[in-house]
């Protein structure tokens, strides 16, 4: 099994002014390529040659080929969770459901993953995800990290990485995560969920 990047459903430039085509460029062109070219290299003659990301994060030692996996995990559910025009700004259906069943509400929801994604200390993820029984869960992981290591299915996830934003923000990166929130395709999360 040859790793590939995940196909773009938008031009580099569509999630202007949220996400600039530079930072696209440069984010999805060069450090994904970079983790999926060292993913290929790295599981080669290995016992997680032929194996999918998810299985290999879910089972690798921590170390290069996890922390690789797990990056091309994070970004493919990254780069395809966005929408040049969203269509709604809160989910609907079973998703908006469960946030509600286990958050409160939606607000009460982006507040705790807001606060998750900014609290974060150095390089990482924050997601959304589901346990086996629906119940919802805001996880903060540490540079490659992935729920999937803990059995959670990733629903959405926000990319604290400074190279994710550091080209529009600067240090700020609370103003990215709040202008993240413009731009998710809720029709994909929720698909995640079922």
């Amino acid at each position: 099994m040859t790793y590939e990047m995940p196909k773009l459903p938008y031009a580099d430039s569509a999630l202007e002014p949220v996400i600039s085509q530079q930072t696209i460029q440069f984010h999805y062109g060069k450090h994904l390529q970079t983790y999926v070219n060292n993913l290929n290299n790295l599981v080669s003659g290995t016992e997680f040659e032929g194996k999918t990301v998810e299985q290999i994060v879910a089972s690798a030692p921590d170390g290069a080929i996890f922390n690789n996996a797990g990056q091309v995990l994070n970004h493919a559910l990254y780069f395809t969770q966005f929408i040049p025009d969203q269509k709604s700004a809160e989910p609907t259906g079973g998703l908006a459901e469960a946030i509600t069943r286990n958050f409160g509400s939606f607000a009460e929801f982006k507040k705790k993953f807001n606060e998750a994604s900014v609290t974060l200390f150095g390089a990482g993820w924050s997601w959304l995800a589901a346990d086996k029984d629906g119940k919802l869960h805001i996880t903060k992981e540490a540079n490659g990290g992935n729920p999937v290591r803990a059995g959670l299915t990733p629903l959405l996830g926000f990319d604290v990485w400074e190279h994710a934003y550091y080209l529009d923000y600067q240090n700020r990166r609370a103003d990215h995560i709040e202008a993240l929130w413009k731009i998710i395709d809720w029709d994909v999360v929720e698909k995640r969920y079922k």
